[in-house]
């Protein structure tokens, strides 16, 4: 999601890319406790930790499995995807991640939403490229383009995706990744869709299909543990919303409904659009939007909000399932939960 810059006075301290691992990490921010089933899900003593800072809009982290694990993270104005661990902090790890043409291509060319799939390959969405690829988490053999059209007509910057064990993807495109955004003249199709990519068979690539078109801004899209619901956030301030779709047996989506929206956020004082988002193994949805993370039931229940005090792009469960890292603005963070993601 496109965000003006912010920098907090309480995070003068925090040393700028590139950092070290270092700890105590710096803390910024408060976790406000609307409801009291929060508590069972972070504990009173949780932080909101500074892990790295100094870029320019991070966005799409995930966490990479495995012997010696880690996280990986876009800034989409660098063109860059960025890895993290505890011991060694940041390094540069795929540039370019989103454009890979000649020239400058707006403010927002990188890579934004990534994932991993059930083959272990990194899942990124594209910007520059206005396309979806899959390319193996050692990066040998190179990329391949799983969409970059949907009936001959270009994307327009395809945001954020999940993977669904079947094997097909989830993903949306709205136009922030355009030099010109909404107006940009390159644009070739007049939806900001949210698109299906089947499984591919054999040889041929997976069919692109449209799954709705009645948002204004799609942007984050993740799956309900038992994947009967498709969870879509907008993030147009006008008609900020999560939008929850039951998933039919063909892989598409039925009629949606909102969870959560402006009447939700005006309760709390808030104002904004949501962006990323994530779902725990209990169905409650955090979802980056004004200020920070709210965490939001199923049944469409403010729990509380992680205040960071700024834009929050996305987040992603890592470590054993029970860390949220965040990517917000400038800063890579963290909070230590006791709830677990799937």
């Amino acid at each position: 999601m496109n965000a003006k810059p912010i920098l907090m006075a309480s995070l003068l301290a925090v040393s700028f890319y590139p950092v070290l691992a270092q700890t105590p990490y710096p803390a910024i921010g408060q976790i406000v406790r609307t409801d009291p089933r929060l508590d069972k899900l972070i504990p009173k003593n949780a932080q909101i930790e500074v892990l790295a800072s100094g870029f320019m809009w991070t966005e799409g982290p995930v966490w990479v499995k495995g012997s010696s694990p880690y996280l990986l993270f876009s800034d989409v104005p660098q063109n860059t995807i960025f890895k993290w661990t505890e011991k060694e902090g940041v390094s540069p790890f795929l540039k370019p991640s989103g454009y890979t043409g000649l020239g400058t291509y707006g403010d927002e060319p990188g890579s934004n939403g990534l994932t991993i799939d059930g083959n272990g390959q990194l899942i990124a969405c594209e910007h520059g490229d206005r396309r979806v690829t899959a390319m193996p988490i050692n990066g040998i053999g190179g990329k391949r383009t799983l969409a970059d059209n949907y009936k001959g007509k270009r994307f327009n910057s395809p945001n954020d995706v999940v993977a669904h064990p079947d094997g097909s993807y989830y993903f949306t495109d709205p136009p922030y990744g355009l030099p010109k955004k909404e107006k940009d003249p390159s644009r070739e199709t007049t939806d900001f869709g949210v698109y299906r990519i089947a499984p591919a068979r054999g040889d041929q690539p997976g069919v692109v299909s449209l799954l709705t078109n009645e948002l204004t801004r799609p942007n984050g899209i993740a799956l309900s543990p038992d994947q009967k619901t498709l969870y879509v956030a907008q993030s147009d301030p006008e008609r900020p919303m999560i939008m929850a779709y039951p998933m039919q047996a063909d892989g598409s989506v039925g009629k949606g409904r909102v969870v959560f929206g402006a009447e939700g956020l005006k309760k709390q004082g808030l104002s904004g659009g949501f962006d990323g988002m994530k779902v725990d193994r209990e169905g409650n949805l955090w979802a980056t939007g004004p200020g920070g993370v709210l965490i939001v039931s199923s049944a469409g229940e403010l729990l509380g909000h992680i205040n960071i005090g700024g834009a929050t792009a996305n987040c992603a469960w890592g470590d054993d399932g029970s860390t949220l890292y965040i990517t917000a603005d400038m800063y890579l963070c963290r909070v230590k939960t006791t709830a677990r993601g799937w």
